[in-house]
């Protein structure tokens, strides 16, 4: 009995070891490699027939793109290591007394899922979202994480990166984009198959608006006349 349980102990810590070893090696890879395809990708090309993407340096995109996404998911992503704990309290909080579920994954976390796992709420995969997600962090950097991320996250029904909606609602590549429009793209991210930067609700437009005072607080890279704008399209009551 003791035999077979060394061996099955002794199996089951090689399999550990090879996973957690290719893991990293997966990870480390990535830091260099676009990410060919995601699981999201593969569900929403079998449901539409094909989806539309094409990969952005972060150095090509303005400087407001990656303002704007970090305004509008996650303003501790350069101050957190992965996790935003009080984010994460909050939203605990908060799930505890209302019905309407509310997340607080970081941009990090939110990569991690998108590159290397499949969608739901298991243990598992919240697990192994965790384990990425430090991976990543301590692999990759901050800037690589923001470049996969606008590059693999689902901006528009099948539309995947800010290149892909770029040219679908603006006719431009991605580099050309005005700050009102890095923040119209990053308005939609919470539910790219619900709203579209192309034809923007009131709701989008809000949260477009919102987001360029967020980005005029952190980075102070939203000109006068765009605040201006932005404020004569927001609805009136």
């Amino acid at each position: 009995m003791w035999k077979g349980l060394k061996v099955l102990f002794r199996v089951a810590a090689s399999c550990m070891f090879w996973a957690l070893l290719i893991s990293v090696l997966w990870a480390l890879a990535l830091r260099f490699i676009s990410p060919p395809v995601t699981w999201a990708m593969a569900a929403q090309a079998r449901e539409q027939g094909a989806v539309q993407r094409a990969w952005k340096p972060l150095p090509a995109m303005p400087q407001a793109m990656p303002l704007a996404a970090i305004a509008a998911e996650d303003q501790q992503f350069f101050a957190h290591h992965g996790f935003d704990i009080g984010a994460m309290q909050k939203a605990f909080a908060h799930n505890e007394r209302s019905h309407r579920v509310r997340g607080a994954s970081t941009i990090s976390q939110q990569t991690a899922k998108n590159v290397f796992l499949w969608p739901g709420r298991t243990f598992l995969r919240k697990g192994l979202e965790a384990w990425f997600t430090l991976l990543i962090e301590g692999l990759w950097g901050k800037e690589r994480i923001l470049e996969v991320y606008l590059n693999v996250a689902e901006t528009g029904n099948g539309r995947f990166g800010v290149e892909a909606t770029a040219r679908a609602c603006f006719s431009r590549s991605a580099a050309a984009l005005s700050p009102a429009q890095c923040a119209l793209v990053a308005a939609v991210l919470p539910a790219p198959r619900r709203y579209n930067a192309c034809r923007p609700s009131p709701f989008v437009q809000r949260r477009q608006a919102w987001i360029l005072r967020q980005m005029d607080q952190l980075g102070n890279l939203v000109d006068p006349a765009e605040r201006q704008r932005m404020q004569e399209l927001r609805p009136r009551n």
